[in-house]
């Protein structure tokens, strides 16, 4: 067995997910809203296997979807995009990623990461070939500084790995981070890839600044999209990759030997969805940050330090304040005692954890935010 993967342990995800079932709880541990989507994009979908086809599509995604992907980035990112040339649809983002790293890494090249971090990240690079060096962000900002990339880059460096807006801190990096990641990217001849799904989960007033519109990185920079962050249907698995040419032609060809396609119905409903009015997207963003302040309002009101969050589905606390130190027992304790499941977020580091904050997902009907609310007042007055 590779022993990359035949390591590794149960995702905490599954760990947690179980236990919430096991015992009950208010599961606000795996990120996924209540909601099952907007209506008329499903419609699209159960339309399209009906009525259209259900045959191979092209290997770099339906025309309509690559030119739909192509005017939405220009009119909500102002990207200037070539849908024959310079946008692929892949089986997700997860899929597009790791054909990314495929198409990109030989072995023996070094790939800087951002930790905290999605945990496939590392397998994936390892699996490609790729030497992790990380980055280590702390709260509250989680932010860069020149330093940190300085002893992370190095003449082996070939690719970044980078995550924005950031899962699992519900962090943005400013424009000034972002400028100085480009600048180093183009000193050291690094290509970027950049994890984007949650570029329309964002709050307060925030826009989406791709990394492909920062100086120099238009032809060293692999931007993914997610449908299903985008439209609340996390199970579509429907992912967008847009690139200068000359990167998608190996992108599109590591591509054809994962996955190949992607369900026609699927790209047609996205197509559709992706020319959606502005009214959509805004409330959207309006329904989340709703429930972001109800929730947050609630943990503070029950004396959780809650740090601040402006994207994504999710609320991290730092329970170090309540004198907990471990939050992998804080879970555990938790959902096993209290009812309520969230996420250890040392688990989303590979060294270096911070063992202080635990993450709450937020994008749950009311109801299901109370009840959880109910519970940690219950665990608040035993504590």
């Amino acid at each position: 067995m590779n022993p990359i993967f035949s390591a590794l342990q149960t995702s905490v995800f599954e760990v947690m997910s179980r236990l919430a079932r096991e015992t009950g709880a208010v599961n606000l541990g795996q990120g996924f809203p209540d909601d099952p989507g907007p209506e008329d994009v499903r419609r699209k979908a159960a339309d399209a296997v009906i009525n259209g086809w259900n045959q191979y599509p092209p290997m770099m995604g339906l025309p309509e979807l690559r030119q739909s992907v192509a005017t939405h980035f220009k009119r909500w990112q102002g990207l200037d995009l070539d849908p024959d040339a310079e946008v692929m649809v892949t089986s997700g983002a997860t899929e597009a990623i790791a054909g990314a790293l495929m198409a990109l890494i030989t072995p023996g090249d070094e790939v800087v990461l951002f930790e905290p971090m999605y945990d496939a990240y590392v397998p994936l690079v390892r699996r490609a070939g790729g030497i992790p060096k990380f980055v280590t962000l702390t709260p509250p900002a989680f932010g860069l500084s020149e330093e940190a990339l300085a002893k992370a880059f190095s003449p082996k460096t070939r690719v970044v790995l980078f995550n924005n807006p950031l899962n699992p801190t519900a962090t943005i990096f400013s424009e000034a981070d972002l400028d100085l990641l480009a600048a180093f990217c183009v000193r050291f001849d690094a290509v970027a890839i950049c994890d984007e799904v949650w570029e329309h989960v964002v709050f307060d007033g925030h826009r989406h600044k791709p990394m492909l519109s920062r100086p120099g990185m238009r032809e060293r920079t692999v931007k993914i999209s997610s449908a299903g962050k985008i439209f609340s249907l996390t199970g579509w698995k429907v992912g967008m990759v847009m690139a200068a040419p000359n990167l998608m032609r190996v992108l599109a060809k590591a591509h054809q030997y994962i996955t190949f396609t992607t369900p026609p119905n699927l790209q047609a409903a996205v197509a559709y969805g992706l020319g959606k009015d502005d009214s959509y997207f805004e409330g959207m963003r309006a329904d989340f940050q709703r429930s972001r302040d109800r929730f947050a309002a609630g943990l503070t009101g029950l004396g959780f330090n809650v740090l601040p969050s402006v994207g994504t589905y999710f609320l991290n606390v730092d329970i170090g304040a309540l004198g907990e130190s471990d939050d992998v027992a804080f879970c555990q304790r938790l959902v096993m005692e209290n009812g309520v499941a969230a996420i250890p977020v040392s688990a989303f580091y590979a060294e270096g954890a911070v063992k202080t904050v635990v993450r709450f997902c937020f994008a749950k009907h009311d109801s299901t935010l109370d009840a959880a609310l109910e519970r940690l007042a219950d665990w608040r007055k035993a504590a």
